[in-house]
């Protein structure tokens, strides 16, 4: 999960602009006549080199409200028409701060406001406002009864049309869905700063006091319809790393694939989260989430920390991810856990740890899976982030040893300087080590020792899409993403992508 060299302003599409692309030889091995002989007698087994994959399905997720996730769904009660905000607090709160409040309005007075968000009560509170009289969407914190309107823009909205609160970390974003069908959200501001400024709202002891709440202000009638809220969903998915078994089996239950996947937010790494989906392997563009996945800190704070990977080992989980929950340009590591708990559905707040992972510098993208009975942990290493420089590397611990314990590096390629998405997969009965070269555009291959083989057969589109390949029967998948965004000029980069579903 690359980012730019600022948080805003700059993509993956233009970094290393006028580098050019680095070319990639793929390294062949030649044999004696006996040996070659002896191939032309027996095949060779299958290698990642030979799958020539081609996209199949590429599509959306996008919801502000993730299906099977919904907390709170009521028909709006008569409102006072009176001056002054009239506040509904629902008493139903999110455990982690990704969530969304949805409100269909289907009358305001030209003099009128909506409002929805979260509210203790009515002297703290983190509310979405339209107010029709000044023409104004906003966004507006309160603490000790002291109201700050911490962003506004110009806003001319005709009802009916719906109107949505979305906090993503501590990022509040103001949408509307002119359509009325609860697919044309657009957003109108967002802003995190500001209100990080005044409320923290990642710390369990200042989020459990809020509840969702929506309602009316200003002056004249104000009608509203449905209002449903619960966490959010996503802006768009990436880095998806298949659900395995300890020895590297992908999870399959009733004909479908589990996958963990970043679940974009709206706005800058921070605003996004991890979620566990299944696809359907008869229709891959069926995508359902099945869990949503959050993670506390050692200081208490709750974040959306997301890349990574989720292992079965027996009857527990090893949950391994990249802490990019609370990202300022400062360093990455790895964090992890061991659970009984089932990450697989519902929702979670899991306590991680740092990964002791044998590197000084920063690490992201943990794979995870044990090979002839070591465990064997593939990352991403990257020795600067101003500006950008990572690569592939590869770890593995002493036999008998857990995952976590005694690591030691086993190869790494530092000759590229973008590239990311570690994946181990056994191909024709040997292992190898996947990543993708954001300035090659390709999907390196790599044996155990961390030596470059070769290139997948693969379309390779924008960003720096995953190769994580899935064998299913006799034939492959590959699950990966692109960089397109959603709505950049007003969220700025981090709301991507597409889901490309490719066969071999």
């Amino acid at each position: 999960m690359t980012i730019p060299d600022q948080p805003r302003g700059i993509d993956r599409r233009h970094l290393l602009t006028g580098l050019g692309a680095l070319g990639a030889a793929a390294v062949v091995g030649v044999g004696t006549p006996a040996q070659a002989g002896a191939a032309q007698a027996a095949p060779a087994a299958t290698t990642p080199m030979d799958l020539r994959f081609r996209i199949a399905a590429q599509f959306r997720p996008f919801a502000l409200l993730a299906p099977g996730f919904e907390q709170y769904d009521s028909a709006a009660p008569p409102l006072p028409r009176a001056s002054g905000d009239f506040l509904v607090r629902t008493g139903v709160s999110p455990r982690a701060p990704f969530a969304s409040v949805l409100v269909e309005v289907s009358e305001l007075a030209p003099q009128a406001s909506v409002v929805a968000g979260l509210a203790a009560n009515s002297a703290n509170r983190v509310l979405a406002r339209y107010d029709a009289a000044t023409g104004t969407a906003s966004v507006e914190v309160t603490v000790n009864g002291t109201t700050s309107v911490v962003k506004s823009v110009a806003a001319r909205l005709r009802a009916p049309f719906r109107f949505a609160f979305v906090v993503n970390e501590n990022a509040v974003t103001v949408l509307h869905d002119s359509t009325g069908t609860g697919t044309g959200w657009v957003p109108l501001v967002s802003e995190r700063d500001g209100v990080s400024a005044k409320i923290d709202l990642r710390r369990p002891a200042t989020l459990g006091t809020f509840s969702y709440a929506y309602g009316a202000g200003g002056d004249g009638a104000v009608v509203l319809g449905r209002v449903r809220a619960g966490y959010f969903g996503q802006a768009g998915l990436r880095d998806l790393h298949a659900v395995q078994t300890a020895d590297g089996k992908p999870l399959v239950r009733d004909g479908k694939l589990y996958l963990t996947a970043t679940c974009a937010g709206l706005g800058f790494f921070q605003q996004a989260h991890w979620g566990v989906w299944t696809l359907d392997l008869k229709d891959p563009s069926r995508i359902t989430q099945v869990a949503q996945l959050y993670f506390s800190r050692e200081d208490g704070v709750i974040v959306g920390d997301h890349a990574g990977q989720i292992v079965l080992d027996g009857d527990e989980y090893i949950v391994a991810m990249s802490s990019w929950g609370d990202f300022a340009f400062k360093g990455v590591h790895v964090r992890h856990l061991r659970t009984k708990a089932n990450v697989l559905a519902g929702v979670h707040v899991l306590a991680a740890k740092r990964l002791d992972l044998p590197t000084e510098v920063s690490a992201w993208d943990p794979s995870i899976t044990k090979i002839d009975g070591r465990w064997h942990v593939g990352f991403v290493e990257s020795p600067s982030q101003t500006p950008f420089n990572f690569h592939p590397a590869l770890a593995v611990a002493p036999r008998g040893a857990d995952y976590h314990e005694r690591l030691t590096l086993r190869g790494r390629d530092a000759n590229v300087r973008e590239c990311e998405g570690t994946i181990l997969q056994r191909v024709g009965g040997q292992w190898y080590l996947l990543a993708s070269d954001g300035i090659g555009r390709q999907y390196r291959v790599y044996d155990l020792d961390v030596h470059f083989l070769g290139t997948l057969d693969a379309p390779y589109k924008t960003n720096i899409p995953h190769p994580q390949i899935v064998p299913v029967g006799k034939n492959w998948l590959m699950v990966t993403f692109d960089g397109t965004q959603y709505a950049e000029p007003v969220l700025g980069y981090g709301g991507h992508g597409d889901v490309i579903v490719m066969r071999a």
